[in-house]
C-alpha cells in the first residue's frame, strides 16, 4: 500500500515543507521511509516508519518501550560525554504530542530523526566493521544495565523461547497450511535432529544459571549504524524488541548474522561458510564491552549460543515458509526456504568449528583483561 510522505510527516512535530521521499532500507517487518523536508538550515531527512500492527500487537506498550528505552541511552549517554542525536534513536513526537500515529485507516506511524554520516551494512565489508559492531552491542546492554526492566512489556511474548519456537515448528509441519512440507523433507529431518537443543538456555535461566537481562533482542549486523568517518559502532537501531532476555540470545543472534560468508536468502549453498576470523573479530569487540559485567556461564555458552540462534532463526523462516509466508516479506515463491537453508547450512560449519569458537572465547577473553588492541 502506497503512502503520502508529506500527509504523514505533516502529523509529527517537523517542521518545513515536504521535498521528497521513498523507501528506506531492507527490514522484513516494518516498511521504512526517508522523508527530507526544507527546513530553515536546509533540507533534513527524516525517517517515517509504518509499524506492522499484525506482528506487533500491542503498539501502544511497544512505543511506550521504545519512549523509555531511547530517553534513558540519552541520559546514558549524555552523562558519558557522547551525543545522544547520533548515539541513539530519537523519536520526533506528533503535534499533540502522542509518540506514534494511528490513521483513519489504521495503520500505525513513528518518526525518527535520520542520523546523517553513517549507514548499515547488509553484509561485512571490512573486519573492522564486525569487531565495531560488537563493541556497540556490548556497549548498548551495559548502558542498560541499571535499566528497571519492570517497565517494559514483551513486545512478542516469547520471542527467544526457542522450545516454544520448536513446538510453533512441529505444529507447522503437520499443519502444513500451504502445502509445502513435501518439498522442505531435509530441511524438517534437519530441525528435527536438533529439537533436544531447543530449550537449553531457557532451562538454565529457569534455574537460575543464567542472568535475566534487558537485550536487544534483534543483533543483526544491520541494526548498527557504522560511522562513516570513524568505521565505529555509532548507533544500535531497531529497537522494537528491546525487553528482558539474555545476553546469549544477542551475542548468539549477532554470529548468525555475521559469520556468514553468503547473503542470508542466498540460493547458492556452496558460497555459504562460517567465517570463523568472523566470530572471532565480534567476540573481541563484545568482551572488551562487557568484560566487567557478563558472567563465566554466560562467557562459556557464548559459541553454543551461536549455534541455538541460528537454529532458532532457520526454523522460523520454514515454519514461515510452511504456513505460506505470513510473517516475513519475501519477493519470491521459494524464499523463505531459501533463507532456511542458508541457515542450516551455517549451523553446520559452526558444529565442526566448536572447539575452535572455545578457544577463540579464550583468547578474546584474555585480550579484552589486557586490554586488547581491537580490530
Amino acid at each position: 500500500m502506497g503512502a503520502d510522505l508529506g500527509v504523514i510527516g505533516r502529523q509529527f512535530a517537523i517542521s518545513g515543507e515536504y521535498v521528497s521521499g521513498g523507501p528506506y532500507g531492507t527490514g522484513h517487518i516494518n516498511d521504512t521511509f526517508a522523508a527530507t523536508f526544507q527546513q530553515g538550515s536546509g533540507p533534513t531527512r527524516f525517517i517515517l516508519q509504518r509499524i506492522n500492527h499484525h506482528v506487533f500487537k500491542n503498539i501502544e506498550g511497544l512505543m511506550s518501550n521504545i519512549v523509555a528505552v531511547t530517553g534513558y541511552l540519552s541520559g546514558k549517554i549524555r552523562a558519558a560525554g557522547g551525543d545522544p542525536l547520533r548515539e541513539t534513536l530519537n523519536l520526533v513526537p506528533m503535534r499533540d504530542g502522542r509518540s506514534f500515529l494511528q490513521t483513519e485507516g489504521g495503520e500505525f506511524w513513528r518518526a525518527y530523526v535520520f542520523i546523517e554520516g553513517a549507514r548499515t551494512y547488509e553484509s561485512v565489508e571490512r573486519m573492522e566493521h564486525v569487531y565495531a559492531a560488537g563493541r556497540a552491542y556490548g556497549s548498548f546492554q551495559n548502558l542498560l544495565s541499571g535499566f528497571p526492566s519492570e517497565v517494559l512489556i514483551e513486545t512478542i511474548p516469547s520471542f527467544h523461547h526457542t522450545g516454544k519456537r520448536f513446538n510453533d515448528f512441529l505444529s507447522a509441519v503437520d499443519a502444513d497450511v500451504a502445502n509445502r512440507a513435501h518439498t522442505a523433507v531435509p530441511e524438517i529431518e534437519f530441525v528435527a535432529k536438533r529439537g533436544q537443543l531447543a530449550t537449553a538456555l531457557v532451562d538454565l535461566m529457569s534455574e537460575g544459571k543464567l542472568r535475566r537481562r534487558i537485550t536487544h533482542n534483534d543483533t543483526k549486523f544491520n541494526n548498527v549504524m557504522i560511522d562513516d568517518r570513524t568505521g565505529e559502532g555509532l548507533c544500535v537501531i531497531d529497537l522494537d524488541t528491546v525487553m528482558p532476555g539474555l545476553s546469549l540470545y544477542d551475542f548468539g543472534d549477532s554470529i548468525r548474522s555475521m559469520a556468514n560468508t553468503a547473503a542470508e536468502d542466498e540460493a547458492d549453498l556452496s558460497r555459504v561458510v562460517f567465517d570463523l576470523d568472523v566470530f572471532a573479530s565480534y567476540t573481541r569487540g563484545y568482551l572488551e564491552a562487557t568484560r566487567s559485567s557478563l558472567e563465566r556461564e554466560e562467557i562459556e555458552r557464548l559459541p553454543f549460543a551461536a549455534i541455538l540462534m541460528t537454529l532458532e532463526c532457520g526454523m522460523r523462516f520454514l515454519e514461515d515458509y510452511l504456513r505460506g509466508d505470513t510473517y516475513f516479506k519475501t519477493t519470491r515463491p521459494d524464499h523463505n526456504l531459501d533463507r532456511s537453508r542458508t541457515q542450516f547450512k551455517l549451523i553446520e560449519g559452526m558444529e565442526e568449528a566448536q572447539e575452535a569458537m572455545a578457544l577463540s572465547v579464550e583468547r578474546s577473553l584474555a585480550e579484552s583483561v589486557d586490554g586488547g588492541s581491537g580490530a
